[in-house]
């Protein structure tokens, strides 16, 4: 099926943390009809010019994240969200060969899952209006029209982005701080990590 991209040998083989889980899980993930390539410094497995799969480490574990994990079927739920705010990635994560290999049949359906996904080219549906608008960004919009038009322009992602930042605050202080500082970039039309 997959076939191991050489470039990515140093980077199973060297000494560090989780080395035997993460050469595991690449066996595992290239059972199925992937590519592996290198992205953001990780092991990336693609399918139908998409990337499907990353495996890496993490301090605790290593994972096999599936970008689009929301959309798999996962009835034993193996799969974990990797954090409070995650929208379409899942993960699987392991802390022994062992578990791997105890994990390697359902790890291969997540695959063959994943790649039937993205040959039908299914999405994550990635909507940012599920979010309370805090009332002081309401306010700020009544306030500014301009603004909140800026606001309405930007991607789902970046809005999300801007009001998981504004929610975070504890204090109507530091939420409206923190829409006078975000204000010029809305206008920009960027979002908090641009």
């Amino acid at each position: 099926m997959g076939v191991p991209n050489p470039r990515l040998d140093r980077f199973f083989h060297r000494d560090a943390p989780w080395r035997p889980e993460l050469r595991a899980l690449r066996a595992v993930v290239l059972d199925g009809p992937v590519e592996e390539d290198l992205r953001w410094r990780q092991p990336c497995y693609r399918a139908h010019d998409a990337n499907i799969a990353i495996v890496s480490a993490m301090k605790d574990c290593a994972v096999v994240s599936f970008l689009k994990g929301a959309l798999l079927d996962d009835p034993d739920g193996v799969l974990v969200a990797p954090g409070q705010n995650s929208r379409s990635a899942r993960m699987v994560k392991v802390t022994s060969v062992a578990q791997v290999e105890g994990l390697a049949d359902t790890i291969r359906g997540f695959v063959r899952q994943a790649v039937e996904n993205e040959a039908a080219g299914r999405k994550v549906a990635m909507e940012a209006g599920d979010f309370d608008w805090p009332p002081e960004l309401r306010a700020a919009f009544d306030d500014d029209p301009g603004l909140r038009e800026a606001f309405e322009t930007l991607t789902p992602g970046r809005r999300r982005g801007w009001l998981i930042h504004f929610t975070g605050a504890k204090q109507s202080k530091t939420v409206v701080s923190r829409i006078e500082k975000a204000a010029p970039k809305i206008r920009a039309g960027k979002g908090m990590q641009d």
